[in-house]
This record gives C-alpha cells, structure tokens and sequence, in this order.
C-alpha cells in the first residue's frame, strides 16, 4: 500500500486498512469540469504529495506517544479511505495485542461516517 503525502513521523508502517467509503454525489457545476470531491471526514487536512503538487492528499495523524494512526484520502481515487499504523517497529511483525487496539482507533476516527466495509488489510485480527 502506498502512503501517499509527508507523514510526520519516519516510523515504519507496521499495519494497514484499506476502507471502501460510499459513493459520493458530484456536485453540479454549470460549466466547466465538476469540482473535485470533499474529504469524507472533517479532520482531514491538505497533505502535499512533494513528487507531485497537483495531487490532492488529505491526512490525519494521531500520535499516542508509541506510534502513529495516520488515515489519508486521496481525492483520484474517493471511493477508498487508508489507515495506517506506524512505529518503532523494524525488521518484525506488529504484535498480536496491538492488532486489535489500532482497529479500535481507526473505527473510532471514521466514526462520523459509519461503518465501512474493509476492502483490505496487513495484519487482520
């Protein structure tokens, strides 16, 4: 899974979930192409992509102290909603009981949405 825009932090990704959101209404534009789609969440802010600033890249982070839960939202592709989990992790696996935490956290993030189903995901509970 590509992590699209500038994380704060430099720790690896240990864990990650790929979220399917609803399909979004474009809004009507009297000329012109549509306008490019909102952020599905209201915590989502502008991150810019360094490679290329004509992508739009919004990202969330959320730091505990030991790691990092970073959601991103890619306004080319807004059907999906990625969530990461990052920390001081090299060279293993994400620990069984810090699986089911992380999930907890991202569940709590997109609460404003609702449940969505899980397109995919590294490690599963």
């Amino acid at each position: 899974m590509p992590s699209f825009g500038t994380p704060a932090t430099h720790w690896p990704v240990v864990a990650w979930i790929r979220l399917r959101l609803p399909p979004s209404v474009a809004p009507m534009t009297l000329a012109g192409p549509p306008l490019p789609p909102d952020p599905p969440l209201e915590i989502l802010e502008r991150n810019p992509v360094a490679t290329d600033p004509r992508k739009r890249v919004y990202a969330f982070e959320q730091d505990s102290g030991e790691n990092v839960v970073r959601l991103i939202w890619d306004a080319d592709d807004p059907e999906l909603l990625e969530a990461e989990l990052r920390a001081p992790i090299y060279g293993g696996r994400l620990p069984k009981d810090q699986i089911a935490p992380f999930w907890a956290a991202v569940k709590q993030l997109i609460a404003p949405i609702g449940p969505l189903p899980v397109e995919s995901a590294d490690p599963r509970p």
